[in-house]
């Protein structure tokens, strides 16, 4: 799933390439992906208007119409924003005032579009943690006091911390050297600052590379994202730990194959 690096690489290429734009034609190839309102009413809804602002929100990217409406796209497993697209593989193309069009692609139908009068009533946007970036240690501190859940699962958890998802969630881990089945109050004070450090350092440098490609994922260009050289555990099983040679281990845990070194994360 697309994480904050991926959403935000989307985020910041939409500003470029869209922002100003006008929507002139909603193509709507298949229906499951639009979630409200009904498909007449979203196509309706969206003839004519301009984007006048591009936000994100976690793992959601929100575009704010003149209109006063917002088209919000949760991307989930494997959906993408392409342009100009070829619509060979979209479900929903939007025509612009340019005479592109934005495909939006989802293999597995899992995505989620919402036309809506007011995107902050959102009860998934309602129910999400702060952004990583946007907390301080000494907040992250209280934050991880009070909780006896292993601290992978925890950092996952869009309630607690939003916009982290397994892939950073094992390579924060590993770069502040903590085994993620550890209880997050376990963990020292010392430990939480550098977690938090690790946590927003790998999110900024996954966004300088593009984000991560390592399923359905590719940039507004449909080219992929760089950040996966850059990875030390995510999807290392059985390979040497780019520290100490011992071999990177994988084990479930929440029902989410979880990356660590054995030796390095204790």
């Amino acid at each position: 799933m697309p994480e904050l690096p991926e959403v935000e690489t989307v985020k910041r290429e939409l500003e470029r390439a869209v922002l100003g734009k006008k929507i002139t034609e909603v193509l709507v190839r298949h229906p499951k992906v639009i979630r409200e309102p009904a498909v007449a009413k979203f196509q309706q809804g969206l003839a004519g208007v301009t984007i006048k602002n591009i936000l994100r929100k976690a793992k959601v990217l929100i575009l704010e119409l003149s209109s006063g409406k917002s088209l919000v796209i949760h991307l989930k497993m494997t959906g993408q924003l392409v342009y100009p697209g070829n619509g060979k593989a979209s479900r929903v193309s939007f025509k612009l005032s340019d005479g592109k069009w934005l495909d939006f692609n989802d293999q597995r139908l899992f995505a989620e579009l919402r036309l809506l009068d007011d995107w902050r009533k959102l009860k998934f946007i309602q129910g999400l943690g702060p952004e990583p970036f946007a907390i301080s240690a000494e907040q992250f501190k209280t934050m991880l006091d009070a909780q006896k859940t292993k601290i992978k699962p925890l950092l996952m958890d869009q309630t607690f911390i939003s916009g982290v998802g397994n892939l950073y969630a094992a390579e924060a881990l590993f770069r502040a050297k903590i085994h993620p089945q550890r209880t997050a109050n376990s963990l020292s004070d010392e430990e939480k600052t550098r977690l938090l450090k690790e946590i927003k350092d790998t999110l900024a440098e996954a966004i300088e590379h593009k984000g991560s490609s390592v399923d359905q994922y590719v940039q507004l260009s449909g080219r992929p994202g760089d950040y996966v050289k850059y990875h030390k555990v995510y999807d290392r099983a059985g390979k040497p730990c780019l520290v100490c040679k011992t071999p990177i281990k994988r084990i479930s845990l929440a029902s989410r194959g979880t990356y660590f070194c054995p030796k390095c994360q204790r």
